[in-house]
């Protein structure tokens, strides 16, 4: 693209002022998606990348790669765009100014084939410990920590765990992939998000034909997400699920997680069919 600047001759017409104005479209002089470096600066800052070092398997030798810088790193270039290990690599390559010291597409995948359950369960903890630094940051700031709001009124003191599971849809025989009920082809996770901050405190990785409504599934989701949550004692906790929550046994297993120092709502939802219409008029009519 050019962009010439031209001044008004005083005999008539049109001049213009020196070279052409040029932008590049290029890495030259340019760094593209430059949020992502508050991303990796938050990980260090907050000790998370050297807690996941920790955390993980760890060697010695001249060209042993820090993991838990691996891990912040593929977090970043998945941020970025990246869909596999290939991908993040290039990415790191492409935009050296964020990422000085690129991690190869081997290391990245040596990194994740070490993360087993015992290293996964480590992993959980560190995640933990983590966002209650984060936490106790949000709840120093000025404005406080942050409380959602529903019909103008503030939900102070209340912390909002909302679960829902989404389709992941893809074109080749991945492990995991199946055909979903809602007739495409891919992966149906099932994930627990906080609203107050819009964080993801756990998911769990399922097949494409997982059913939307197991309740073996929610209940898993749901104390992982407790797990994570650093939530003070006398904490007032909403449940927000969608009609894939509406059967007797997890509503009960939610009434449940009412104790002596958590207080524990719920809402969930139930599409009405033409057999409940019948039904309910049935009932109104006695």
């Amino acid at each position: 693209m050019k962009n010439v600047a031209r001044k008004r001759h005083p005999e008539g017409g049109d001049y213009p002022l020196g070279p052409p104005a040029r932008r590049r479209a290029d890495e030259r002089n340019l760094v593209g998606h430059a949020g992502v470096v508050l991303l990796r600066r938050i990980a260090d800052k907050t000790g998370l990348t050297t807690a996941l070092a920790r955390a993980l398997p760890q060697g010695t030798g001249p060209g042993w790669r820090d993991r838990g810088e691996a891990l912040v790193m593929l977090a970043c270039a998945i941020t970025l765009g990246a869909t596999n290990v290939l991908e993040a690599e290039q990415l790191q390559y492409h935009w050296q100014r964020l990422f000085p010291r690129p991690i190869s597409d081997s290391t990245l995948r040596r990194t994740l084939e070490a993360i087993d359950g015992p290293v996964a369960a480590r992993v959980e903890r560190v995640r933990a410990v983590i966002r209650r630094v984060v936490w106790t940051l949000l709840a120093l700031r000025p404005g406080g920590f942050p409380w959602i709001s529903v019909c103008g009124r503030e939900l102070r003191g209340w912390y909002v765990l909302d679960l829902d599971a989404t389709i992941v849809t893809c074109t080749s025989r991945k492990e995991g992939a199946a055909g979903t009920f809602k007739g495409s082809f891919g992966h149906h996770p099932l994930g627990a998000w906080l609203a107050n901050t819009r964080e993801c405190a756990a998911m769990l990785l399922r097949c494409g034909n997982a059913a939307a409504n197991d309740v073996a599934d929610h209940k898993s989701v749901l104390a992982a997400a407790l797990r994570q949550l650093p939530l003070p004692i006398w904490s007032k906790l909403l449940v927000r699920i969608d009609g894939a929550a509406f059967s007797h046994a997890l509503l009960e297993h939610l009434q449940a997680l009412t104790t002596s120092r958590r207080r524990v709502r719920w809402v969930t939802g139930w599409a009405i069919n033409t057999a409940d219409e019948r039904a309910i008029a049935l009932d109104g009519g006695h």
